[in-house]
């Protein structure tokens, strides 16, 4: 019995929080580390999410990208939620009916990816937001190890307001980089298919060429604007006492007796004060501290992190992007297998979806990162 108390009092000090407000030299070397593990671990390649979903009813719109090489940009599009089909093919050119031999020599046409989405469950910014994260913007008339007209970086759109919209993203996006942005926008002139070989080419070539890392469709963009922080008076009328003191005063509750420490159905953990999407029950795993643990958060994005020199140790706290909400502390003696990490959450920080009320509560997005 007395081993059982010092073991429970060790968790306790381990996850008992403090929010420090900055960090130290040490601190960002710890965090670097996290960021490098979260890289290094290579999440389980998804299916594709869009196989299971009827898209017969949705008005569908489409927009036209050229990134490099279409083979990856179009396997990487058809992994995103909500892009109902992607076509290899040849776009803006001097020349109608484009043979792949003409293209190469030459013709001016740029290999481009027809993307047909339903903009219900991805918007246009949003599926550009994925084309960015694969695509060199600065680089002109290449893409990898690719180089040519034919392989240059191109926006074109059917539907003129989509054009605000476009280079709306795209100034935002210049400014993370000092060199001009090379991406061509403008109104599609013509759009022609590519030879039917070109077509799911990565699905028959598993090996073939890519250029792209296709894992990048792997982890889901979350868009932060969906899930604003209330006020305090609003989180204190939302909120229960517990969940009040540990997201906004950095307390911790007790072990073994939250609410999922040993929950094990399959679900969505958002943040309990924002609803904002933060870990997923594929990468949950017991630990045998008594509080929640997760391998990693379903994005790296959504979670931010602080130094914690409380209770004489110094820990990395981490906390919801959206809320600033106290979550817990991310430690690095997590099992190796699942990359080594383990974040030890307050399970009075998150709100549970059970996957099957995930589409009801608007997180039908994410049904593919649970399942």
């Amino acid at each position: 019995m007395k081993k059982i108390l010092i073991l429970l009092g060790f968790c306790l000090v381990l996850v008992a929080c403090s929010h420090a407000g900055s960090s130290s030299k040490l601190a960002d070397d710890r965090i670097d580390k996290i960021d490098a593990l979260l890289d290094k671990e290579k999440r389980q390649t998804l299916s594709n999410p869009n196989k299971e979903i009827d898209y017969s009813s949705a008005e569908l719109k489409k927009i036209y990208l050229a990134g490099g090489c279409f083979w990856g940009i179009e396997a990487y599009m058809e992994k995103i939620y909500g892009v109902a089909d992607a076509v290899s093919g040849y776009a803006n050119g001097k020349k109608k009916e484009v043979t792949y031999e003409e293209v190469i020599k030459g013709s001016g046409h740029a290999e481009t990816v027809e993307v047909t989405y339903d903009p219900e469950r991805i918007s246009l910014e949003g599926l550009l937001d994925y084309y960015l994260k694969v695509v060199d913007p600065t680089s002109e008339n290449r893409q990898g190890n690719d180089r040519g007209i034919q392989y240059r970086t191109g926006i074109y759109y059917i539907e003129d307001q989509d054009q605000a919209i476009i280079e709306g993203r795209l100034t935002k996006e210049q400014a993370k980089y000092k060199q001009p942005i090379r991406i061509e926008v403008k109104g599609l002139e013509a759009f022609y298919p590519a030879e039917e070989y070109h077509q799911d080419y990565l699905q028959k070539n598993p090996n073939g060429y890519c250029h792209i890392d296709l894992t990048q469709a792997n982890e889901p963009l979350i868009d932060v604007k969906l899930y604003p922080k209330p006020t305090d008076q609003e989180l204190k009328a939302k909120l229960t006492t517990i969940q009040y003191q540990v997201t906004q005063k950095n307390d911790t509750e007790s072990s073994f007796s939250n609410e999922y420490w040993d929950n094990k159905e399959p679900g969505l953990y958002v943040d309990v004060a924002t609803g904002e999407p933060l870990f997923s029950s594929k990468d949950k795993f017991d630990s045998g501290c008594g509080w929640p643990s997760f391998s990693k958060p379903i994005a790296k994005e959504v979670v931010t992190y602080l130094e914690d020199l409380s209770y004489n140790m110094n820990r990395i706290e981490v906390r919801s992007r959206s809320g600033n909400s106290h979550l817990g502390h991310v430690f690095e003696d997590g099992p190796e297998e699942l990359g080594g990490l383990r974040y030890c959450i307050n399970s009075a920080a998150i709100e549970f979806i059970p996957l099957e009320d995930m589409t009801t509560a608007g997180y039908e997005y994410l049904i593919n990162y649970v399942k």
